[in-house]
């Protein structure tokens, strides 16, 4: 039977720390195919079921028969794991880095990550998989990850002596992970490296932000956004209680290293300063079928001057927020190219409780650009570098401060 993991979507990047994704209604794929261990001493169930008409499936036995056959270590021939790596390669061979096939005890890893507590042991960053890279999406702001300087977009080559190449995102989050005061050490690549870096990071109880403000100078309201969790809405509401009470006239959203979360909550944010029945994401499933997230129209917000924050670690929930306020309201985009997470998966659980987690749609800003294929990039592109980071100066907030002042 399938399994239904959550009623509403979750959309962010899996991470070390805070894993969420996306889980909807789906479709069964076929039954439990049983296999008994031994060699040459098989006997498969179900066989026929579900097998598509086109396609000729003789070459998949004749190369069973081969390896039972001539294989060497006839001996060690486990025919459960040879379907499992069979599934693997099917799904392998679509090319998308957010479809994958998971066996039980990766399953049963994925469903404990998915919890969605408030504070975890770890080291602080959010993975995803990139051009079938382990990437880090970001690190959270004042966890081990973030001081140590691993950066968004940073490619993760060894997680201790262990290559991560073909490595699931589940299976290093159960590597990286771990109790407080143990280390880890990750071997990371970056466009700005000579050379692979060694970082040894402390794991430690990391408690994630939500949402931070303050007022600048030139009445200008700092609205921090760490992820779109399910308590945002009524923080966000508060704030911007606040925000008119401060007399504030303009604002700065900072999406940067925010890595997603609900899309619902998203859609919330936007409606804040998009009109009402406006479109704020499209999602595009198979065959052109799609459905609209639409403003909620609440309107305090609409007429503030407004600059948006983003870089490689603005990713899911986020970009879909900035394309709705750049297409919709005009508002600029500063900093660096987003992420480019921007598909939605359904996770299918098997009799065997392995499963597969299925890219069923994409999503595209309202003037339809999709997410998915490259990301969002800045109006006004800036990139913080090592030497702005050393001076602790943030020369693209400085231009979002800058553009609104005018």
């Amino acid at each position: 039977m399938r399994k239904r993991i959550n009623k509403r979507y979750i959309f962010i990047v899996i991470g070390v720390l805070v894993v969420v994704l996306v889980f909807g209604a789906g479709f069964l794929i076929g039954k439990k195919s049983v296999a008994l261990s031994g060699a040459h001493d098989r006997i498969f169930f179900n066989k026929e079921l579900g097998k598509p008409e086109v396609i000729d499936f003789s070459l998949f036995w004749e190369a069973l028969n081969k390896l039972e056959e001539i294989y060497v270590d006839s001996d060690k021939i486990d025919y459960q794991q040879m379907l499992y790596g069979a599934i693997e390669g099917m799904t392998n061979s679509l090319g998308d880095d957010y479809t994958v096939f998971m066996k039980p005890e990766k399953t049963e890893s994925f469903m404990k990550s998915v919890s969605g507590d408030d504070s975890f042991e770890g080291v602080g960053m959010e993975l995803g998989i990139k051009g079938k890279v382990l990437t880090v999406v970001a690190p959270i702001e004042g966890t081990p990850a973030y001081k140590a300087g691993v950066k968004a977009g940073d490619k993760i080559l060894k997680i201790g002596d262990k290559t991560t190449e073909g490595m699931q995102v589940e299976e290093a989050v159960s590597l990286i992970r771990g109790e407080k005061g143990t280390q880890v050490i990750l071997t990371i690549v970056r466009k700005n490296l000579d050379q692979p870096k060694e970082f040894t990071l402390t794991r430690d109880v990391i408690a994630v932000p939500v949402v931070r403000w303050e007022m600048l100078d030139n009445e200008i309201a700092y609205i921090k956004i760490y992820q779109f969790t399910s308590n945002l809405p009524s923080k966000f509401e508060d704030i911007v209680s606040e925000i008119l009470k401060n007399n504030a006239k303009k604002i700065i959203i900072d999406l940067r290293n925010n890595p997603g979360g609900y899309l619902e909550v998203s859609n919330e944010i936007a409606s804040w300063f998009i009109p009402k029945d406006k479109v704020v994401v499209r999602e595009e499933f198979r065959e052109g079928e799609s459905n609209e997230y639409k403003s909620r129209g609440y309107r305090s917000l609409q007429n503030f001057p407004i600059t948006v924050l983003v870089n490689g670690g603005s990713a899911s929930a986020s970009e879909i927020l900035a394309g709705a306020l750049r297409d919709q309201k005009g508002i600029k985009l500063i900093g660096e190219k987003t992420f480019g997470k921007g598909s939605v998966q359904t996770l299918e659980t098997f009799r065997d409780d392995s499963s597969l987690k299925i890219t069923v749609a994409k999503w595209f800003t309202p003037n339809g650009t999709s997410i998915a294929d490259e990301g969002l990039k800045p109006d006004i592109e800036i990139e913080l570098t090592e030497e702005d980071i050393d001076a602790d100066r943030d020369s693209q907030l400085d231009k979002a401060i800058e553009i609104l002042s005018k």
